[in-house]
């Protein structure tokens, strides 16, 4: 089987280092790739958000399988181009991946269905967003509509603060380009959670949970970036609680996308806040939506599946997730970003990268997310620019897995460096705090 994958980050690295372990396939070309994905898959300098460029691309390998990585693609249109032409995609509609693509839509689904979801505003201007401000507590978030590089939400402590911001949002100062719409919403506190199910229109099956790290400083401070590390544990969340997530909010996405004529297949991330009650539980929230694998949650999560992930897309293009039996291996990942300086702001790019070989396989994956090759040398070529994981196994205690998981991918990361690389050191402090 020959595979395309579209897409050249981590997360797309990830999902090559998985199809290259399947039996199944022969061949991956990646487009446009990075220079770790060059190791395992024959790359092409192609825009991924680029429809017409990946269609000709696609008509000219003739892939048996198509994987689309990023949103951008989603966002063209990509899918249903392919889909036209009779290729087989992993990835749902441009109308369906408007769960991710317009937070404005994506909350009005939310609410117009019962999914538990914050108090919210679309706003079109800086007029209307003063209007609606009064209506919320401080801090407020303000959410990009459109597709920020998970940049696009600000928390806000004051609402003069949240002027400034929509200010910035809606003349294009704070993320390049000019924003027509905006979402107001309450602030939610509680610890979050990546959920993801496998979506083939009409079921959603339970993939894995883990926990992204989007702050850029130790124990959450400073700015959002696209995330810093995350982490996957059988004990993350209870069987109750996925089970919950499951009925109520994926398959119920699944369920009320189909009736609305919009049917999902691919993958749903789940943002979820876990909000406390007075009673001690926990009521589980959405944040948001992703319609693709996020990132670096994949790479933590690929390095522990064991089911041929070949088989969890054709079940998705198929309609069979019904009939799919997704095995993890018991215990836990860790992933661990290795950034620029001065990331999630501006930084230097083509830093050479030194280590990289001393990292055997068999102690951690060095996923690259932002590399290039420059003079036969591998150089940063992003914000985020190596993702190194390491996996596990303890059945009966996945707090001790988790441990040995982030030992492994510090100690392979301490042998990596570049020109300004940073990086947390607490990725996962939750879960060892709260012994999960």
């Amino acid at each position: 089987m020959k595979v395309l994958v579209i897409g050249g980050g981590g997360r797309e690295h990830a999902i090559i280092w998985a199809l290259r372990r399947s039996p199944r396939v022969s061949e991956v070309v990646c487009a446009p790739g990075n220079a770790g994905i060059a190791q395992l898959a024959r790359c092409m300098p192609v825009d991924p958000g680029d429809r017409d460029a990946v269609t000709r691309l696609t008509l000219q390998e003739r892939p048996d399988l198509v994987v689309i990585g990023p949103e951008l693609p989603l966002a063209a249109g990509v899918v249903d181009e392919l889909a036209a032409f009779g290729f087989r995609v992993f990835g749902p509609t441009q109308a369906a991946a408007r769960l991710e693509t317009s937070k404005a839509f994506a909350k009005a689904f939310l609410q117009r269905h019962g999914i538990p979801t914050a108090a919210y505003a679309r706003c079109t201007s800086v007029e209307e967003v003063r209007k609606a401000l009064p209506s919320f507590k401080t801090p407020v978030v303000v959410k990009a509509d459109g597709l920020a590089a998970g940049k696009g939400v600000v928390i806000c402590q004051s609402n003069a603060e949240a002027e400034r911001t929509s200010e910035e949002m809606f003349s294009g100062a704070l993320l390049g380009s000019a924003e027509t719409e905006l979402v107001l919403e309450e602030f939610l506190e509680g610890e979050e959670v990546s959920f993801f199910a496998l979506c083939d229109g009409r079921t959603a099956v339970a993939l894995a949970a883990a926990q992204d790290h989007k702050r850029v400083g130790e124990g959450d401070t400073g700015p959002n970036t696209g995330g810093m590390g995350a982490y996957t544990s059988d004990g993350l969340l209870s069987a109750e609680t996925r089970d919950w997530l499951l009925k109520n909010v994926a398959q119920r996405t699944v369920d009320k996308m189909a009736e609305e004529g919009t049917p999902f297949q691919g993958i749903l991330f789940c943002g979820m806040m876990m909000v406390p009650q007075a009673d001690g539980s926990k009521l589980p929230m959405v944040l948001e939506f992703n319609t693709r694998f996020g990132d670096p949650e994949t790479q933590a999560i690929l390095v522990r599946l064991q089911t041929d992930i070949v088989d969890l897309f054709e079940a998705t293009i198929d309609g069979t997730a019904d009939k799919l039996d997704i095995r993890m291996r018991p215990g836990a990942s860790a992933c661990v970003i290795a950034a620029s300086g001065g990331y999630p702001g501006k930084y230097v790019a083509g830093q050479v990268i030194s280590g990289l070989d001393s990292v055997a396989e068999s102690d951690a994956v060095i996923f690259h997310s932002g590399t290039a090759l420059k003079d036969g040398r591998v150089v940063t070529a992003g914000g985020r620019v190596l993702a190194i994981t390491s996996s596990a196994e303890n059945a009966e205690d996945a707090r001790s897995a988790l441990q040995v998981a982030l030992s492994h991918s510090y100690a392979a990361l301490r042998k990596v460096s570049f020109d300004g690389m940073q990086y947390r050191s607490d990725i996962g402090w939750r879960a060892l705090r709260d012994g999960l």
